[in-house]
């Protein structure tokens, strides 16, 4: 089990959706110190006013897919806060609902920097450091779209299906170096945080926010290895070994409509 209580958790985009949540969420159960790291300065800002009363919470701006920055706010949150026991990688971006072929060099370089590499540069900071002292966990959130292909969001999905793989074999290598540092990869199904506002969902239900980083809390402090939200996607990838592409085309485009979610999608302005 791992112990949010007394524990110092970082949370990349925590100033905003999941992220903000889950941070009340942690200092409510009696976390030792939470760390916010974001882009948006007034974000920031205005967690840090609503949280304090709960806790000791602090925020830097960081930009994740920039190397250089994430060291240098790694070494500062180390002297400032303490070593790190949890990192939630939480930071995501859509860029939009074009197909493939209208998708533009600077969002896909964009898309994968934040959704792909940027939670694997903040892991290198944070991972030593947990192997050393045999303790820690990091928590990838991931997407539903890592485990479903889904038009309209070819690149976003790609940098999804990055996360769970890369979040997954460093699981599998601590495993195998018998370390009691944890992975946990969370893929849920579109929240309502406003990030992929006009999406529209026939059968799946659009998660509450609330519900979503209750459930990722949960899942650190049972060292679950992966977690579908909701829990009936883990059967997609059973439908996907054992149907024809055709068939499960026609399943989840024509009868479930997954394939026309993105289509009036207008994400947060």
């Amino acid at each position: 089990m791992t112990k949010i209580k007394e524990s110092c958790l970082l949370i990349t985009g925590g100033a905003s959706g999941i992220g903000r949540i889950m941070s009340r969420m942690a200092l409510e159960r009696g976390a030792r110190q939470v760390v916010i790291w974001d882009i948006n300065e007034q974000n920031i800002a205005s967690t840090i006013e609503e949280l304090s009363p709960l806790g000791a919470i602090k925020g830097y701006r960081v930009d994740v897919s920039d190397e250089k920055c994430v060291e240098e706010n790694f070494k500062l949150t180390k002297q400032e806060c303490g070593a790190v026991d949890i990192l939630i990688n939480c930071a995501g971006i859509v860029a939009g609902n074009k197909t493939f072929d209208e998708q533009s060099v600077g969002d896909i370089q964009r898309t994968m920097a934040i959704n792909s590499v940027a939670p694997m540069l903040v892991a290198l900071q944070a991972l030593p450091d947990m192997i050393s002292r045999d303790h820690g966990h990091i928590c990838n959130i991931a997407s539903a779209a890592g485990m479903l292909s889904n038009p309209r969001m070819s690149v976003y999905a790609a940098s999804k299906w990055a996360v769970i793989g890369w979040s997954d074999s460093v699981r599998i290598e601590l495993k195998m170096a018998r370390s009691n540092v944890h992975i946990s990869t969370i893929a849920p199904y579109f929240i309502s945080t406003g990030m992929f506002e006009g999406v529209h969902s026939r059968l799946f239900p659009i998660l509450k926010p609330e519900t979503v980083a209750r459930k990722v809390l949960r899942a650190i402090e049972r060292n679950t290895d992966f977690k579908g939200i909701p829990f009936s996607f883990h059967f997609i990838r059973t439908c996907q070994a054992v149907l024809p592409s055709a068939w499960f085309d026609k399943i989840m485009g024509d009868w479930v409509g997954i394939y026309s979610t993105m289509n009036n999608f207008t994400g947060r302005k």
